[in-house]
């Protein structure tokens, strides 16, 4: 973790601009997390000389970038908590697709159900035993010469939603070999970016909104930043 991977912080939150790879907490693999990272940054920033507290509040997968919510106090972990199991962050991301036929603008609604042996969601178009209800909504917002950036805005924050969805109909995400793309990117990460988020500040009540570029050295991603 670098520091200017912070996007915002206060006395209550922090706000990192995740990159491809980075684990946002730690898993089976042993890898240490940016959760960890990120105390241990602190620790020696603010010459903290007890533990650090932080808590994660949600979650992208690995091979995403962009924007993660971590709470530095109890109060503000409590209340993003119930915020986020409320739907009132309001996350929209970005998404690399391969051009296809389409519709530009669409709400996709489905059903999807986690399966812990592949981790991987497999998708229904009904309502199916263990499934749960997962919604978003797309559209096209600059067409390049081979694929498509979609901004999609999430109703739901299901188990690999977008990128199960979007698979679905036919519009695997670039580099997604999980999820059908023909071919894995460099860097082993896919092009989805957690690009925005807004909500209200759990101890402040202002209202705070937050844009995380794209990676610089990713060539495709910069010319949808242009």
């Amino acid at each position: 973790m670098t520091e200017s991977q912070i996007v915002y912080e206060d006395n209550h939150l922090l706000v990192i601009n995740k990159q491809v790879g980075q684990l946002v907490q730690g898993d089976k693999t042993g890898d240490k997390s940016l959760l960890d990272e990120i105390k241990d940054f602190i620790k020696i920033r603010d010459h903290k000389p007890g533990n650090v507290f932080l808590g994660l509040v949600h979650r992208i997968d690995r091979p995403t970038s962009g924007l993660v919510i971590y709470a530095k106090t109890s109060k503000a972990l409590s209340r993003l908590t119930q915020m986020v199991k409320n739907r009132e962050i309001e996350k929209t991301y970005w998404a690399i697709v391969p051009k296809e036929m389409v519709p530009l603008e669409q709400k996709l609604v489905h059903y999807l159900r986690k399966n812990e042996k592949n981790n991987k969601a497999t998708v229904f178009e009904k309502v199916t035993e263990g499934a749960k209800e997962a919604r978003l909504h797309y559209k096209v917002i600059r067409t390049l010469d081979n694929y498509y950036l979609l901004e999609i805005d999430l109703e739901t924050g299901r188990h690999h939603q977008i990128r199960a969805q979007l698979a679905k109909i036919g519009i695997p995400i670039k580099g997604d070999l999980k999820y059908g793309a023909p071919r894995s990117n460099p860097d082993g990460g896919i092009h989805l970016h957690a690009r925005k988020l807004s909500f209200t500040h759990p101890v402040t009540k202002e209202a705070i909104e937050i844009i995380a570029p794209t990676n610089p050295q990713d060539k495709i991603w910069q010319a949808c930043e242009k």
